[in-house]
């Protein structure tokens, strides 16, 4: 589905993404996970042709993402904010995006209907810009527009950030759900661990620009990834009697 190719990122020098190759299939719930400055958010952003990479390409479906926008047509994503227009309300934000999808006006209405539980009665009908609403909703919005279309890839981008847990729980089903009926391959990074372990079927670590743990979901993936990131044991403290 998407092939990654000797991908390098560099900036000044000094390289931030490093990946010789990376195949992510159809219908994988790709979860990746670092510390900040790994270099996930350039990942995504270069998968997104929102930057452009340094060496190596990104292929979409077939579709070179610097050679053509084609692979738009079945593409969603979420990256942060600015992604939203903060003066619309969000059913006009809604209409916006169902129009470049080609949603009829029932379409739209039904697709809006299935999330009324993850919007939680604070998003629709308020009559309200989406630049006032809080942050959490705002990615409530900037979620469930990237899925409208039933789009083949998705790109989450830390999606579980600023969500109350209820909200965080109900996305895991929405993801894991989504990907189950419609085969959508998405990609998902973040920082809670227990929320990208659980919903993902592949997860991945990256530090310094570089994959550095590469596992299918099992039982004790979430276990593993911990380990990695655990700081190192100190040693105990010798306490001296005088």
């Amino acid at each position: 589905m998407i092939i990654i190719q000797n991908l390098i990122k560099a900036y000044n020098k000094e390289i931030v993404l490093n990946i010789p190759e990376l195949h992510i299939e159809k219908g994988e719930i790709f979860g990746l996970v670092g510390n900040n400055g790994a270099g996930k958010t350039t990942m995504f952003n270069i998968v997104l042709d929102l930057i452009v990479a340094s060496k190596g390409q990104v292929v979409s479906k077939g579709i070179n993402v610097r050679e053509s926008e084609d692979w738009k047509d079945f593409t969603g994503a979420f990256i942060d904010e600015s992604f939203l227009i903060g003066y619309l309300t969000a059913e006009e934000y809604f209409n916006f995006i169902a129009g470049l999808r080609r949603m009829t006006k029932v379409e739209i209405n039904d697709f809006l209907d299935t999330y009324r539980d993850f919007f939680n009665g604070e998003i629709l009908g308020k009559k309200k810009f989406i630049r006032d609403f809080s942050k959490g909703n705002q990615k409530k919005v900037g979620i469930i527009a990237a899925l409208m279309g039933k789009p083949e890839v998705i790109v989450l981008d830390e999606p579980f950030a600023n969500l109350d847990p209820s909200s965080q729980y109900k996305l895991r089903k929405l993801i894991r759900d989504f990907s189950a009926q419609y085969g959508t391959t998405f990609l998902i990074s973040d920082h809670t661990l227990d929320n990208i372990a659980d919903v993902s079927t592949r997860l991945i670590i990256l530090e310094k620009g570089k994959i550095v743990h590469d596992v299918p979901k099992t039982e004790t993936t979430l276990q593993e990834v911990e380990a990695f990131f655990k700081p190192a044991k100190e040693p105990d403290m010798v306490v001296y009697k005088y």
